[in-house]
């Protein structure tokens, strides 16, 4: 279809240790888990509120699983551009099929770019191996590094 895109930029922290898997083909697949925080002022109470949302990111360029695999763990805060997906599933034990949404990182228009503390905002660009510094992203971030719950 012309005039379409599909990109989803996000800044977050993982949720877990990365996880590699060997797919069928022996190349290596890295999966994370990455959640993003929104935090507010509800106006009749005063309160601070705050909303967590879930993403499932799956990495399948071969050096930057290396990459992931060395460097990312829990609590690490990165920011990913790539694509949303959807792939059917078949559940093993209902035999029902069930679909899975999430962000591939994959080709040369998809990047995966570490963000503050101790992973010196290094950036990681996938296929073309550009590298950027994200001193921005990572001001711009700052908000994000209250009261997430992990």
């Amino acid at each position: 279809m012309a005039g379409s895109l599909n990109k989803v930029l996000l800044i977050g922290r993982l949720g877990a240790d990365p996880e590699i898997k060997q797919m069928v083909n022996g190349k290596n697949v890295a999966r994370l888990s990455l959640a993003t925080s929104q935090s507010w002022k509800d106006k009749n109470t005063g309160e601070k509120k705050e909303k967590t949302e879930w993403h499932r990111i799956v990495v399948f360029n071969e050096g930057l699983v290396n990459v992931v695999q060395q460097y990312l763990k829990k609590g690490a805060q990165i920011f990913v551009e790539g694509q949303l997906t959807t792939r059917k599933w078949k559940d093993e034990q209902s035999g029902q099929d069930k679909y899975s949404t999430e962000i591939v990182i994959q080709g040369y228009n998809s990047s995966l770019t570490m963000l503050g503390g101790g992973n010196s905002s290094g950036g990681i660009a996938n296929d073309n191996n550009q590298s950027s510094n994200n001193d921005d992203m990572s001001q711009i971030s700052n908000d994000m590094d209250d009261e997430i719950p992990f």
